[in-house]
């Protein structure tokens, strides 16, 4: 098995540490912890104040503590928003979306109070971050406002839940499976195996088709053309059989067939049949076109193609030539 670079990272820093603490619990009689065996300049360095946050110095040691705190934070998060999906909602009603959304805010809850809690244990004056609002507000005005729009809008749409994991949506020139919604875009897996990651705003401001928002069943609609000299009674009665003898198509509702025109070449007539698994939409589409075809075949149904008539007038006018060449170079030619 290969090992990524980021993995052999994390763990020669693991086996470093753990030989340092091992050093440390070997030399323990010669010194008191093993902070007191680090260099003086190395802890002069970890305690000296880089800068003030308010009445609060920041040293290279606090960072240290910041980033394992948020590491360990983080984690937490993410292991009660497991523990909340597998073991608490699992044995509910609640469908795959709405446990997705549930999850996802409690993550967001525990990750927020987690890091007002530990800002407060640092002894961080809170009021002092209005000064950090601020500038991330000069920010937000300057080249931040779609990562905050997108943001927002992934909050409404856990909230309103317009679209959720598992439905089948059509936004701008995408047609696919929510599979994640995350802080700022959504997952959308293709038919064809490909993941596009669009931006959450795009589900705010423009127009969304959720095939599957109320429930599975998707109806397909099959145009068919026949032609003038065609039975329609007949024609109507050997689509209805074609739909029923599917497997996929519900008998409630039935399919019906309608006339839906009278073109240039053909009644226009249209199948309608209603499925219950919206994914497999197009394979019993095609399934139903290619039954039509052999089934009109059989019976001698003629489905005509688009014809044109070329009408060509014989006119009594004279024929000249342009430029005619010379008469003797011509027979020349000749």
């Amino acid at each position: 098995m290969k090992i990524s670079a980021a993995n052999k990272s994390f763990l020669g820093a693991g086996a470093g540490l753990a030989l340092l603490v091992s050093w440390g619990i070997l030399h323990r009689p010669h010194a008191q912890s093993l902070f007191d065996m680090l260099n003086a300049d190395v802890k002069w360095f970890l305690n000296w104040p880089l800068f003030n946050f308010g009445n609060l110095p920041v040293t290279a040691l606090f960072l240290i503590k910041c980033t394992i705190f948020l590491v360990a934070l983080r984690i937490f998060s993410r292991l009660s928003r497991t523990f909340l999906a597998n073991q608490v909602l699992t044995h509910t009603s609640m469908d795959r979306g709405q446990q997705y959304a549930i999850t996802r805010a409690f993550g967001y809850l525990i990750f927020t109070l987690g890091l007002v809690v530990g800002l407060d244990t640092t002894g961080l004056n809170l009021r002092s971050l209005l000064v950090l609002g601020g500038a991330l507000g000069v920010g937000v005005g300057f080249g931040l406002q779609n990562i905050v729009a997108n943001f927002v809008a992934g909050l409404v749409i856990l909230w309103e839940r317009p679209v959720k994991v598992g439905d089948l949506i059509d936004v701008g020139n995408t047609y696919g499976e929510v599979i994640r919604i995350g802080a700022r875009g959504t997952w959308v897996r293709t038919f064809d195996n490909e993941v596009i990651i669009v931006p959450n705003s795009d589900f705010i401001n423009n127009r969304v088709t959720n095939w599957t928002a109320n429930d599975r069943t998707v109806r397909l609609s099959v145009p068919v053309g026949v032609s003038y000299e065609s039975d329609l009674a007949n024609v109507s009665k050997l689509l209805e059989d074609i739909a029923h003898l599917n497997e996929e198509v519900l008998v409630d509702p039935a399919p019906t067939v309608l006339v839906s025109g009278f073109g240039d070449n053909a009644v226009n007539m249209v199948l309608r049949a209603t499925i219950g698994v919206a994914e497999r939409a197009g394979r019993v589409k095609s399934d139903l076109m290619l039954e039509i075809f052999r089934v009109f075949r059989e019976q001698k149904i003629e489905m005509p193609c688009p014809q044109r008539d070329l009408h060509v007038r014989s006119v009594d006018v004279p024929f000249v030539i342009a430029n005619p060449p010379e008469r003797g170079a011509a027979q020349q030619n000749l």
